[in-house]
């Protein structure tokens, strides 16, 4: 997929299969649903994506809430013109997971010139919060 296309009309369907060769397939990280300034995805809990005593591991939930604030910054930028960069992130773990799925919820709280803020709700499939993560991402000006 040619990434400096990419905008909010593109369809979760090709997002999904131009991310399965990378550490989001990897994860089995599913888009649901994107919008402007807004992101939403699954990811299962299962031997990818959990601890050795079967609880979900915290990493799972970070590369989560990156890869979707990534991608949210990617579709609210011209990437032809500019690239997104993840420059900080800061989770906090509310609760835990053994089975299932978790679902994620990323919302831009700050999109500025040079940075994009947002934040992501991890929840388990009853919507009790596994996770609460901020994002925030450097956008670039790609030379020449």
């Amino acid at each position: 997929m040619d990434f400096s296309l990419l905008n909010i009309d593109t369809p979760v369907d090709i997002l999904n299969q131009a991310m399965q060769h990378s550490l989001i397939g990897s994860l089995a990280i599913k888009i649901e649903k994107i919008g402007s300034g807004e992101v939403h995805a699954s990811m299962p809990v299962c031997s990818k994506t959990t601890r050795p005593d079967g609880i979900l591991h915290g990493g799972s939930s970070l590369a989560l809430a990156e890869t979707m604030a990534g991608l949210g910054s990617m579709l609210l930028v011209d990437m032809a013109l500019f690239d997104v960069r993840g420059i900080q992130i800061n989770g906090s773990h509310t609760g835990s997971v053994r089975e299932g799925s978790v679902y994620a919820t990323a919302k831009i709280v700050h999109q500025g010139n040079q940075t994009h803020v947002w934040n992501v709700d991890i929840t388990n499939k009853e919507g009790r919060l596994v996770s609460t993560i901020r994002v925030t991402n450097m956008i670039v000006k790609k030379n020449g």
